[in-house]
């Protein structure tokens, strides 16, 4: 039987300023459910199968692909680990945010970085942050970062399949020095000396990989950061907004770099190669 859905409401825009059509409780099968009337819903029977029976219907291919993008980096060098993110948020074309904080600050040793779904992200790196601090009231002494990894690994396992959109990582310097994990949303995890993750992630790597040595000074470290962020926010449409740069040290982490917007660094890298910057 062909699924038929009244789609009028699309020829009157406006209809979305005053919230779904009023339909009884029964007919949405949402009894126990108490939603806020001024939230605008898609005023169709079933809000919440709204996307689902766009697809049975034969949606236009990319009405429902909910592009997402982001920049994040991070590297081990011989002073710490470098942590590097942009600030943009985006949905498709559109741009949700640009001062989005993309770097969660679990305790007072470990970071974490946010790509993919900003929800997904930013609910369980706090949530490994909650676990963090039980397991220092119990153990009395703060988690390992390959320990405090390893939590947030098993919790995306645990929801493999599920529709979780994460790809973090997880740094941070403990008793035996600085660690910096990648773990994403199937559960996969694994410790190494670079990582770039996000859409912008393959022109990072490009800067990283002509300029990153383990010998790097801290500012040369912090710099090579910066760069590599400003030049995917210049080619990736979906990164952009702001610089935030951390370094990870033996004493914990130091926030360098509050928000340094990419367009003075484009400005100003133009200056320093004798360009005038709209070449």
């Amino acid at each position: 039987m062909a699924c038929v859905m009244d789609m009028s409401f699309l020829d009157n825009p406006n209809m979305f300023a005053k919230g779904r059509f009023d339909v009884d409780d029964d007919e949405l099968g949402l009894d126990e459910c108490e939603h806020p009337t001024t939230f605008a819903m898609a005023p169709v029977a079933n809000p919440f199968k709204f996307c689902v029976d766009l697809k049975v219907m034969g949606a236009p291919k990319g009405l429902l692909d909910f592009k997402k993008g982001t920049t994040t980096l991070g590297f081990r060098f011989q002073g710490g680990i470098i942590i590097a993110v942009d600030s943009r948020a985006s949905m498709g074309t559109f741009i949700g945010s640009q001062t989005v904080r993309k770097v969660i600050e679990i305790n007072s040793q470990l970071l974490g970085t946010m790509a993919g779904g900003a929800a997904d992200c930013s609910y369980w790196e706090r949530h490994l942050g909650r676990l963090c601090r039980m397991h220092e009231l119990r153990n009395k002494e703060k988690i390992s970062v390959a320990a405090a990894s390893k939590l947030l690994a098993n919790i995306f396992y645990q929801y493999r399949g599920r529709g979780l959109s994460c790809g973090t990582m997880v740094a941070g310097w403990d008793l035996t020095g600085p660690h910096l994990y990648s773990v994403n949303d199937d559960g996969d995890r694994f410790e190494g000396d670079i990582f770039s993750v996000g859409s912008g992630s393959t022109y990072a790597y490009g800067v990283l990989d002509s300029g990153y040595k383990w010998s790097l000074e801290l500012q040369d470290a912090i710099e090579l950061g910066k760069r590599s962020i400003y030049h995917a926010t210049h080619r990736d449409g979906a990164s952009g907004g702001v610089v935030r740069v951390y370094h990870v040290h033996k004493d914990g982490w130091t926030k360098i770099e509050e928000g340094k917007d990419v367009n003075e660094l484009h400005w100003q890298y133009a200056k320093e190669k004798g360009l005038v910057g709209d070449e």
